[in-house]
């Protein structure tokens, strides 16, 4: 209105306040150039650091993008504040069809958190513009700031392209180039269209990479979110989302800054590592990494990006559902770690130690399994691995696999003879050879030839059929001692006709596991090795013509 008394002034601390505190370190000023390069179609961008006698002097972004007209530079460049997206509109760049990174026009401002002069030079259809941005001349302007002109629409041969010079620098420490290097990795996702890279005045150069973002962890895992058991097609997000989500194999060290989800727009870092999880408490998140692109909120109608790019407007109603969907991912991924990491650590400790935990454990009583299970678990973590090496192969020395443990314990005329079938886990093979064993020890302790029930009839027997037994196996002075003697013939015939017999007349296959399992073929290893045992202290007998002959009359 005309007549209106009121006028909004521009106050130069503006500067001070937007661009000064809020980009203060290099990386992040750095990175508003940049961005402005990958705006303007370029396909190389060169940082040079300058230094004499080890102090800096000059920085020196170029790139070959497509430069600026002195209109340009006047109507869009020296225009704080100026949204690009709606003033010339948000379709893709004409050469590598990008979408636009800058949108707040704000970035320009971050220059002046590194240095006190800046020097554009930019050329633009065989014309050349050259102009200089002072701090002091800037604080002392009133509402309108003219920058010094150096050449205005100057002929030239030189292609398109732009060079911002900052001299006059805050910085006194010597520059940390592999240090910008990692930040700049880290907060841009490059592309075989883009080269972005750091030079030195001694010569030194560093190429910068998406690898270079996790290049001091130890990748373990990986996940790729192109699929579909974390964005399925019914998904809202299907299509939408892209990147690589990692876990390392030691936990990520937070001064690194790489614990935790990045979140890029359009190439650049618009939310700092998280976990879109209230509850972090669990491990697991301190060896999560990773990178999702989420181009579709900068179509957003609203800004839900910071202007710092450091954090997104989680309260806004499409940000919640995003960050719920980013907290399932998360939970999904952890999951997966978890077995994928105990498939690890056991393959590890199998190859370390030569034993295959899983296979040893299954073999265990569920109480013995669950305690070598917690110990297993402490002893064989990746940093604990080497060390405890010794201490699980005496764990499994102690409580070997269940069949190796009862093997161990075999009495060792039988232990030695079925060893061979333990290790091809025949344990079918193994109990009947122990019978067949027992019978040979007994014809070898009394010089008889029969076999079987026969054989145990006729050396055991039962009253009144041999009085005194042809082995004796104790002194039968009390009732127990007798009891003793009268079992070892009822569990012999037992064994030999309620095993020996019928896995004798069919085929082992038949019979093991259908009529005997695995476990009661060990149980018929185990009564045998006692029954083996007991013959020990045996005392042979010679046979009593007239008692048999009499305890057959009494029969008939």
């Amino acid at each position: 209105m005309s007549g209106s008394p009121f006028k909004m002034r521009f106050d130069p601390r503006t500067i001070k306040h937007l661009g000064v505190r809020m980009y203060s370190t290099l990386p992040p000023a750095i990175a508003e150039i940049v961005a402005n390069a990958y705006d303007a179609d370029a396909s190389e961008v060169t940082v040079t650091l300058r230094e004499e006698d080890g102090k800096p002097v000059e920085i020196t972004v170029t790139d070959n993008g497509d430069g600026l007209t002195s209109d340009e530079i006047n109507d869009k460049f020296l225009v704080i504040g100026r949204n690009r997206r709606e003033d010339e509109g948000d379709e893709p760049s004409p050469k590598y069809h990008r979408k636009r990174i800058g949108k707040k026009g704000l970035g320009k401002l971050a220059l002046f958190g590194l240095a006190k002069t800046i020097t554009i030079t930019t050329f633009r259809n065989g014309k050349s513009n050259v102009f200089v941005l002072d701090w002091v001349e800037l604080n002392d302007a009133a509402s309108v700031y003219r920058p010094r002109a150096i050449e205005v629409d100057q002929l030239t041969d030189e292609p398109n392209g732009t060079a911002i010079a900052l001299t006059g620098l805050k910085r006194r420490s010597p520059f940390d180039v592999a240090g910008l290097a990692d930040s700049l990795s880290r907060i841009f996702i490059v592309d075989d269209t883009f080269d972005l890279r750091i030079e030195t005045s001694n010569g030194d150069r560093i190429s910068i990479d998406n690898k270079r973002r996790y290049r001091t962890l130890h990748i373990q895992f990986e996940w790729d979110l192109s699929d579909t058991q974390f964005v399925p097609q019914g998904s809202p997000y299907f299509g939408k989302l892209a990147g690589t989500l990692m876990t390392v194999k030691t936990p990520i060290t937070p001064a690194l800054g790489l614990r935790g989800i990045s979140l890029f727009s359009r190439q650049k870092l618009v939310n700092a590592p998280e976990f879109f999880s209230s509850s972090t408490s669990s491990h697991f998140y301190q060896y999560l990494t990773g990178w999702i692109s989420v181009n579709f909120i900068d179509d957003l109608e609203d800004d839900v990006i910071s202007t710092n790019r450091q954090s997104l407007d989680w309260e806004h109603p499409e940000m919640e559902k995003l960050r719920r969907f980013l907290a399932g991912i998360v939970s999904q991924v952890n999951t997966d770690w978890r077995r994928k990491r105990k498939e690890k650590k056991e393959e590890e400790l199998q190859k370390t130690t030569g034993i295959d935990t899983e296979a040893w454990m299954n073999t265990m009583p569920a109480d013995v399994k669950a305690s070598a299970g917690q110990i297993i678990e402490s002893l064989g973590g990746e940093d604990a691995l080497e060390k405890y090496t010794p201490v699980i192969k005496a764990l499994y020395d102690l409580v070997p696999e269940y069949p190796l443990l009862h093997w161990r314990h075999l009495h060792e005329k039988v232990r030695d003879r079925v060893k061979s079938y333990y290790k091809n886990d025949q344990f079918g093979h193994a109990a009947s050879e122990g019978v067949k064993i027992f019978c040979e020890i007994i014809r070898g302790l009394t010089g008889l030839t029969k076999d079987g029930r026969d054989l145990v009839n006729r050396v055991f027997g039962s009253e009144p059929f041999t009085n005194p037994p042809r082995l004796q196996i104790n002194d039968l002075a009390t009732d127990s001692k007798r009891n003793i003697q009268e079992g070892q013939g009822h569990l012999s015939r037992g064994v030999i006709t309620g095993f020996r017999n019928p896995i004798s007349h069919e085929p082992m296959d038949s019979t093991v596991p259908a009529l005997f399992s695995e476990l009661d073929c060990l149980n018929i290893l185990s009564l045998v090795s006692y029954l083996v045992t007991r013959l020990d202290d045996a005392k042979v007998n010679p046979i009593d013509q007239r008692n048999v002959e009499q305890s057959v009359d009494q029969i008939r």
